[in-house]
């Protein structure tokens, strides 16, 4: 799956804050996203969050 920093994901369970957009921080073997209703900070393996994305929008490149 194609994920960068900055990419905001929709998942098919949401927090319990209520929402489901994360935002992508760090990726490698492993995750570290911000949710987007409450501001956590989890750290989670790749293989876990990669099977529970329901939709992935990318970061737009800036045009300078």
């Amino acid at each position: 799956m194609d994920i960068h920093v900055g990419d905001r994901l929709f998942m098919k369970k949401g927090h319990p804050c209520g929402s489901k957009e994360w935002l992508v921080l760090r990726v490698g073997m492993d995750f570290r996203m911000r949710c987007c209703g409450c501001g956590h900070e989890i750290m989670t393996a790749r293989s876990k969050i990669e099977k529970n994305i329901k939709s992935v929008i990318h970061e737009e490149e800036p045009l300078c």
